[in-house]
């Protein structure tokens, strides 16, 4: 049955592809190109093109078979091309470009067709077989995935559209750093920068960094490391999702339309008057939050109700900490910045004046609105990487944490006084100078939890067997780059010092040090630490630790040139510069190459690591850690996590009471 059923697409699909191309050789008087007839009829066309082109994934047609096809079409057409360009002198065309989309655009469906060939390849070298029932197999099929329950799976999931997400950002930023190469460098027009620096800080934060380490390891993890068998939620925590991926197709949305050129931050006036699409990118940042508050209030009734006996709150890993604390800020500041989009949709939608000084409104309002959250959002964005190094460091290091106390009150102290210093982003704005004084005395505050945590951190590797290992070694770049984006938190939260440097590429620089030196670190660390258990595999880690440095290496030579830049004055969101300035910027984006693709080798020999022959043993412990999910589950886990209810044997962090060996095996 199933051999004539594809018989029959497949020949339903030629069918109508041959009807098609003679559609447009009896109407092209009517359609200039090929692809305006195709888009102006019934489009059965492409609807079969895609179910044809998907044969090659789900092997119904050989992938050489396709990529043969692809090529000789590919070849084809550029012996067209040559022919028209050389010896017909077409004045037609003029590009090469225009020749493959102004002729039968055969060229184009050669190349999806190398790349389908190239993919199926790729991803033939992956297939999920396990000695042991893992949630990656059961249940199989594609519903069981879409409509999970599984926390794993969902976290999955999140996992999967964070890491796309975070390369379309990234290569906006790499766009922007071609661009400021040079100055006057005509890589893209002054607008087109601005919707690019836009979407690259739009996409990198609501998008990734936000909802990467809560949505993705946090689901993973969380209650595996509570002994528990799901969230407490499950249809919530799946909602969630699903809500997080509509926020999401109205940013791709926005994307597709234009862009938005507003600043990632819509600061008003100005983004209630451009004509840019500001309504759709605001509205997914409403829905999105919607999705970071479910998720928070899932992670908090888990934490309080689904722990398994004898795990007491001074026993809970402090990753589950540092959520608990995470999942706090989110679900009382998340609605702060959902009512402001709002507000600005009413704003541009109905001219209601809340920001209008016509209209009696206040255009710094806005301000106080998006920081009282952003401000707060930025310790969504640390804290769980806080935890993340917080596991890592005593596990690679093979001793008891020093100061759990410390580290864990820290985590709630940092989520507190978050909510007090959002004013320490309106210094210029006009404030009072009594309300500068307050808010520049309450942000030295934050880095007193801060600092503990960083002395905490360095007193657990004190005389402790530190192994360098690749999750070890983003952790030592975090300790790092971490503590140089807060301590450039000082400068700017210095009055004095802040009217010079802010809207500088001082402010860039610390902001990136924080978010990219810090979270983003953080998370490759926690991806490469858990990727064991969450698989079932092994990485090669000569070319992890590799990756490493050359992520450590790559950002500063990115960023600690634009510490400078902004000490000279250059001012941030420009596409063009002085010429002073030239050496430090190019410098800038040679780094940021060096960056890239350490970045992308690194995710690369991850999923590398999926292939066929690199399975583990179902109970493998590489690092000899101590907490629930190395310990009473499978690599990669039960689909119901534990295949017996978990016993509490020892603290998490127990190394001077009991020896944990690593196990690996292949």
């Amino acid at each position: 049955m199933k051999k004539h059923m594809s018989l029959i697409i497949g020949v339903t699909g030629l069918s109508i592809f041959v009807f098609y191309q003679l559609w447009y050789f009896f109407s092209s008087q009517y359609y200039s190109t090929w692809f305006e007839s195709m888009n102006n009829v019934f489009p059965l066309f492409w609807i079969v093109f895609f179910i044809l082109s998907i044969f090659p994934l789900i092997k119904k047609i050989p992938s050489l078979i396709v990529g043969g096809i692809g090529l000789s079409i590919f070849l084809f057409y550029q012996i067209w091309y040559f022919l028209l360009s050389e010896f017909a002198f077409n004045p037609n065309f003029f590009t090469w470009f225009e020749s493959m989309n102004n002729v039968f655009p055969l060229f184009w469906i050669g190349v999806y067709f190398i790349i389908a060939s190239a993919l199926a390849a790729f991803f033939r070298l992956f297939h999920f077989e396990y000695s042991e029932k893992n949630y990656l197999t059961h249940p199989k099929g594609i519903m069981s995935w879409l409509l999970t329950l599984d926390h794993k799976r969902i976290g999955l999931m999140y996992l999967v559209g964070g890491i796309l997400f975070f390369f379309i950002g990234g290569l906006l930023a790499l766009g922007m750093r071609l661009e400021l190469a040079a100055p006057g460098n005509d890589f893209m027009s002054s607008d087109t920068y601005n919707n690019v620096y836009t979407l690259h800080g739009a996409i990198m934060i609501f998008l990734f960094i936000i909802p990467a380490i809560p949505g993705a390891l946090g689901n993973i993890l969380l209650p595996l490391m509570l002994g528990a068998k799901d969230v407490a939620f499950p249809r919530l925590n799946l909602a969630s999702f699903y809500i997080y991926s509509i926020g999401a197709l109205l940013a791709v949305y926005t994307i597709l339309a234009g862009g938005v050129d507003t600043g990632w931050t819509f600061y008003t006036p100005y983004s209630t008057q451009s004509t840019s699409n500001v309504i759709p990118m605001t509205l997914a940042i409403f829905v999105i939050g919607f999705s970071s508050i479910l998720t928070g209030l899932n992670f908090i009734a888990t934490v309080h109700k689904m722990r398994i006996p004898g795990l007491t709150w001074y026993k809970l890993p402090l990753f589950v900490w540092a959520l608990y604390g995470t999942s706090l800020v989110q679900i009382t500041a998340t609605p702060v910045i959902a009512i402001t989009m709002v507000l600005l949709i009413l704003e541009r939608f109905l001219g209601i004046g809340i920001f209008d000084p016509a209209l009696g409104g206040d255009p710094v309002l806005y301000q106080h609105f998006f920081w009282f959250y952003s401000h707060p959002a930025v310790y969504i964005m640390i804290l769980p990487a806080f935890g993340i190094i917080s596991e890592i460091i005593p596990v690679h290091s093979r001793k008891k944490v020093w100061g759990y106390k410390f580290i864990a009150y820290s985590t709630l102290s940092i989520a507190f006084i978050g909510f007090l210093v959002w004013g320490h982003h309106m210094f210029t704005s006009g404030q009072s100078v009594f309300s500068q004084i307050v808010f520049s005395f309450i942000t030295y505050f934050v880095g007193i939890p801060t600092g503990v945590k960083i002395f905490s951190w360095i007193l657990t590797m004190y005389k402790g067997q530190v192994s360098f290992t690749p999750p070890m070694m983003y952790a030592l770049s975090f300790l790092f780059l971490f503590t140089i984006g807060g301590l450039t938190g000082i400068f700017l939260g210095a009055v004095a010092l802040d009217i010079h440097l802010h809207d500088t590429y001082f402010v860039v620089a610390h902001f990136h040090y924080v978010m990219q030196g810090g979270t983003i670190v953080a998370f490759l660390g926690g991806l490469h630490h858990w990727w064991p258990k969450s698989f079932g595999t092994m990485y090669n880690q000569t070319i992890a630790n590799i990756c490493a440095i050359g992520v450590f290496l790559g950002f500063n030579g990115t960023f600690f040139p634009q510490f400078l830049l902004g000490l000279r004055g250059m001012p941030r969101r420009y596409a063009t510069y002085d010429e002073q300035f030239v050496e430090l910027h190019s410098y800038s984006t040679f780094w940021s190459g060096i960056l890239g693709l350490s970045i992308f080798f690194a995710v690369m020999n991850l999923v590398w690591s999926l292939r066929k022959s690199n399975k583990l043993d179902p109970g493998a412990n590489p690092w000899g850690a101590m907490t629930l999910e190395w310990t009473h589950t499978t690599s990669p886990p039960h689909p119901h996590n534990f295949e017996e209810d978990p016993v509490l044997e020892h603290g998490p962090y127990d190394y001077d009471k009991v020896i944990v060996e690593p196990t690996f095996k292949k």
